[in-house]
């Protein structure tokens, strides 16, 4: 099989990625990141993931690039979602970023992926407000780019897989132009482990979780605040191996004590001024 996706943490063999030349010209305030794009630098550390990942053994495949303006394009977790049979197109609660979904529709077909749905307006559904929780369960919060009606969609467009989706709803914060997705506060390292901010966990999400089978780390909230929460944003290449941004030895220490292997590479100018992680650069196209 060539694709294929119900694990946040089961070995990454197959994903995609899109390199970061339509941020390098982006006017900082327009997409709301932290100050002004340095090209060469955020060139150079995205250069180094995706040498990080071909060393974990992953085959990374490129999503099609040119200079279309589309700044986040190069976070390429929020416009679809793999599952066993096929790929979800989502629909961006950031309307700056709804044209990416085509990026994702062309190379869908171009690797021979079949999509399963689409999620359609006034549905807004964005991937990190999702995760996998078990092999056919998915978790979803509901908050500033995610609502019920897409939600519904998705569980439309699943129920033939015999998928199980589940609601979180998030609180709100005080700054609207940030972003919380779920997540944004929980960060699955294992099948039952997990790298959480309980500050900000709905209501309800530690008991199901921990009732799931999880233990559930509690990252440092001064790393979280420092890192516009990037301290969280962890990508499993397999399980308890993670990929992490570097400056915030607290939580990386907190995986370490949990058996983790860290590895870690720098990001400040394309992940922490831009507001995300290492899972957000990615799109899982097989786990296994």
């Amino acid at each position: 099989m060539r694709y294929g996706v119900n694990s946040m943490s089961a070995t990454l063999a197959r994903v995609a990625i899109r390199r970061p030349n339509a941020m390098l010209r982006a006017d900082h305030e327009r997409w709301h990141y932290q100050n002004p794009i340095d090209p060469v630098a955020v060139a150079t550390e995205h250069a180094t993931f995706a040498e990080l990942l071909a060393a974990s053994g992953a085959e990374v495949l490129w999503i099609d690039d040119e200079d279309d303006g589309l700044a986040d394009s190069v976070f390429a977790y929020d416009p679809s979602f793999l599952v066993p049979g096929g790929a979800v197109l989502l629909r961006m609660g950031k309307e700056l970023r709804q044209d990416e979904v085509g990026l994702h529709e062309r190379f869908y077909a171009r690797e021979g992926i079949p999509v399963l749905g689409r999620i359609e307006a006034p549905g807004m559904l964005e991937g990190g407000d999702m995760f996998w929780v078990d092999t056919t369960t998915i978790a979803v919060g509901l908050g500033p780019r995610t609502n019920t009606a897409g939600v519904e969609q998705l569980r439309t467009i699943l129920r033939p897989s015999g998928i199980q989706v589940r609601t979180y709803v998030l609180p709100e914060i005080d700054d609207p132009d940030a972003c919380l997705h779920l997540m944004s506060v929980a960060s699955p390292l294992d099948h039952d482990l997990m790298l959480v901010h309980g500050p900000l966990l709905p209501d309800g999400f530690a008991d199901e979780m921990e009732a799931a089978g999880y233990e559930l780390l509690e990252a440092p909230p001064d790393e979280f605040d420092a890192s516009f929460g990037l301290n969280l944003n962890v990508l499993a290449v397999a399980p308890r191996n993670v990929l992490a941004i570097t400056g915030f030895d607290g939580t990386h220490e907190l995986m370490r004590s949990a058996d983790c292997v860290v590895t870690t590479f720098d990001a400040d100018h394309l992940c922490v001024n831009c507001e995300g992680g290492p899972t957000c650069l990615t799109r899982p196209i097989l786990r296994r």
